[in-house]
């Protein structure tokens, strides 16, 4: 039977794949052999001169509905993978596994949960990955989007300066809901995580030999209070008085500073006393220092590695004394042109570099903790020596 095929454009055609097999019996030469978590569904990499894909293999309405989810998760800059293509009729039954497949552009710099397992739990950066992770749900939350499955297989990692992010793999499951999701929809989400989460520790003790008293059972709980807290932070509604009209800018402040955007702004008079006013904010996606440092100097980057090179942006202008107003569109591009690209260059000519931009912000952190030590301004020429004798210290991350 005739494959339908729906492709974005911008991207290959895919017409050189052979469709009418499944993904296992592949053998083409641009297949690619990377690390990748466990999945119920056969994928497979391939490159391309305009990147590397991901292809997952599963029935033909999973597919249909991971496709249009992640489109519309796209439009709204929620974190998930890009859907790039859609292969439909690949064998007579739409029920089957390899009815349909699913294309999507690889995540740069990306890596599955395990990779930095310790044991049945997550070491070091146990804190950083349950943030991650509870701020995940909690950004599709705000896109209106019910999971279904969420779990920490279903979840790509990225270093983000001294954090991590998380970004969303699988949406054949989840619902984008135009009125927005009840408490009871954002409950149910969190509690079948729990029980996924659960699920995941158990067999990565079994795994691993440990019993399963050592297995991290609750992990998903404490992913669920992490959640908790910070959801109450971005719904939570204020009430001010008419003279505390500044409450409003420290309200939009602190909302940036944990990244998110602030969409709007709603002051609704108190029923009870026309002298009160409360805040209400609608909050948008958690790239508030990306989308500032890409419209300040071009560069796109995290969002907390965007709140670092911010930093290295203004420290560069309060040295050379370019921090007005009216030249803060030139400074910043003497500031690109001068330092960020020069260095970036060198750091893409390390072996074992893969992220240079992360490396960026890793020798930022080392800059200031030498400037620190020494009670005075560290060059970059200096720092980026001493970085590199001392082993490139915070990356690659342990």
């Amino acid at each position: 039977m005739a494959v339908s095929l729906t492709i974005r454009p911008g991207h290959p055609d895919f017409l050189d794949l052979p469709w009418s097999s499944l993904l296992e019996e592949w053998e083409l030469p641009n297949l690619l052999d990377l690390p990748k978590g466990i999945s119920r569904h056969e994928v497979r990499f391939l490159s391309y001169p305009r990147g590397i894909y991901v292809v997952k293999e599963l029935a033909q309405a999973p597919a249909r509905n991971d496709y249009a989810v992640l489109r519309e998760l796209e439009s709204v800059g929620a974190p998930a993978v890009t859907a790039v293509g859609l292969v439909e009729r690949r064998i007579d039954d739409p029920t089957e596994e390899g009815a349909a497949a699913l294309i999507t552009a690889y995540e740069p710099f990306s890596f599955s949960y395990r990779e930095i397992l310790a044991g049945p739990g997550f070491g070091p950066r146990r804190n950083q990955m349950l943030d991650a992770f509870a701020g995940l749900l909690v950004e599709l939350h705000l896109a209106n989007c019910f999971w279904g499955d969420c779990s920490l297989s279903n979840v790509l990692y990225r270093f983000d300066a001294e954090t991590i992010v998380t970004i969303m793999v699988d949406a054949e499951t989840a619902q984008i809901l135009p009125g927005g999701l009840s408490d009871g929809r954002r409950l149910e989400d969190l509690e079948i995580m729990i029980e996924n989460v659960a699920g995941g520790m158990s067999d990565i003790a079994a795994e691993v030999g440990a019993d399963l008293e050592q297995a991290d059972l609750d992990l998903g709980y404490d992913i669920a209070e992490r959640y908790t807290k910070l959801w109450a932070e971005l719904r939570k509604a204020e009430t001010i008085t008419t003279e505390e009209r500044f409450r409003i800018t420290e309200r939009i402040d602190r909302l940036n500073r944990l990244g998110f955007d602030v969409e709007e702004v709603d002051l609704v008079p108190s029923i009870d006393d026309t002298a009160e006013l409360m805040i209400k904010v609608k909050v948008g996606g958690r790239n508030f220092h990306a989308n500032r440092l890409k419209s300040l100097t071009g560069v796109e980057a995290l969002e907390n590695q965007a709140k670092a090179i911010l930093s290295d942006v203004h420290y560069y202008s309060a040295r050379t004394g370019g921090d007005t107003s009216s030249g803060k569109a030139t400074w910043a591009v003497k500031w690109r042109v001068s330092e960020f690209e020069p260095l970036l260059a060198r750091l893409r000519s390390i072996s074992g570099v893969v992220d240079p931009v992360q490396a960026y912000t890793d020798l930022l952190h080392h800059r200031y903790m030498m400037a620190s030590t020494l009670g005075r301004d560290v060059p970059n020429d200096e720092a980026f020596q001493d970085w590199v004798a001392q082993g490139r210290p915070g990356y690659p991350l342990a």
